[in-house]
């Protein structure tokens, strides 16, 4: 059930089209610092409380990050079977559904399964090239400017590298070649977040996709990960290592977890299995505050979600104001690395190591300042 506080959610609309039979819902969450921003999420089991959830996120990231966004999230129910021909004119019909708050309170982005070619539909159905982001590099603002920039450049993967790099510092940790590194989830933010940490040296040792877990104590070559997983397109084919469960990631002997695909991987039944010192949080909701705090009493550091991949976000303020990729991984390093120190030494300053309640407290703070 969704639940309501001084924050909102502002506004849920539901939509439902009989010609294509789109059913889909947006969670415009708050609106204080700027309209509602959120990817479309696009599966046969979304419910409009898991986007009001996701849309909460989005409120927090925002702010946390310091842009003029609110948050927002929408859903689509996918019908089984779906072709590409039915799932393109599903977005269509969302698109034009929700134009009465789009995109002057809601601007979408992709999310589980959409992406740039959905938000070239989406932006043209609509007829605001502004009502989405992550749209193709040829789809601009202003005519003649390139400055859609689609999320398969890798953006949050690139904000999640940094944001570890600033968790290792902090930690001390001096040599990467030493830091063994598992990565729940070989999909667009953890394979970019892969590349990045071994060209910096760090020991990639494991990853995971839908099919299992591919694990190998002396590194994993990630130029090699890549070509197997798209031409047998699973990283299990990958040799030499040990194929196991994907489950199994949680438990592994790492130094480092980083979550970079379902919600609720860490849960009751495995927390105690984990012997990583550090979790960065790639994905969206990898666990619950509860699981968080018991893992802070066991001295495991946790970067929560909406401090380490926030590069998706800054991404789409970047194509927003019209800046070209270059300006926006600047931008995306920048913030990232900023708002990363800053959680970590007010959690130092405040004598605890809760680093979301931390967060929150700064998020809420600034969105509380807005509305004075």
């Amino acid at each position: 059930m969704v639940e309501f506080d001084e924050f909102g959610p502002e506004k849920i609309l539901e939509v439902y089209d009989p010609k294509t039979k789109m059913h889909g819902f947006v969670v415009v969450d708050s609106t204080v610092l700027g309209p509602g921003k959120g990817g479309i999420r696009m599966t046969s089991s979304v419910t409009i409380d898991e986007v009001a959830k996701l849309a909460r996120v989005m409120t927090y990231k925002c702010s946390l990050a310091g842009l003029p966004f609110g948050g927002g999230k929408s859903g689509i129910v996918a019908p089984k079977n779906m072709t590409k021909e039915q799932k393109h004119e599903i977005i269509r019909a969302f698109s034009k559904a929700i134009k009465p708050i789009c995109p002057s309170k809601y601007i979408a982005a992709p999310d589980i399964n959409t992406a740039e070619e959905e938000m070239r539909i989406f932006a043209l159905a609509n007829g605001s090239m502004r009502s989405c982001t992550g749209k193709p590099s040829n789809m601009c603002v202003k005519p003649g400017e390139k400055c859609g920039i689609p999320h398969e450049y890798g953006s949050t993967g690139f904000g999640v590298y940094h944001a570890t790099l600033v968790a290792v510092n902090y930690l001390g940790w001096k040599n990467p070649k030493e830091i063994r590194i598992a990565i729940e989830g070989f999909g667009n933010v953890g394979t970019f977040a892969a590349k990045y940490l071994t060209e910096k040296g760090f020991k990639f040792v494991a990853t995971s996709d839908s099919k299992g877990l591919i694990y190998n104590k002396n590194g994993l070559d990630y130029s090699k990960l890549m070509k197997v997983k798209k031409e047998k397109g699973t990283v299990t084919k990958y040799a030499p290592g040990k194929v196991m469960k994907s489950e199994n990631i949680v438990g592994l002997d790492v130094d480092i977890l980083i979550t970079a695909a379902i919600p609720n991987l860490v849960n009751k039944n495995n927390y105690n299995k984990i012997k990583a010192k550090l979790i960065v949080e790639g994905s969206n909701i990898p666990m619950t505050h509860d699981i968080e705090n018991k893992l802070h009493k066991k001295g495991i550091l946790v970067i929560p979600d909406f401090v380490a991949n926030a590069g998706g976000v800054i991404s789409s303020y970047a194509e927003y104001k019209g800046y070209n990729p270059k300006h926006m991984f600047t931008l995306v390093e920048k913030k990232i690395v900023k708002n990363t120190k800053l959680v970590l030494k007010e959690a130092e300053k405040k004598k605890h190591s809760k680093l979301r309640d931390v967060a929150m407290e700064i998020a809420i703070s600034r969105i509380r300042k807005k509305k004075k």
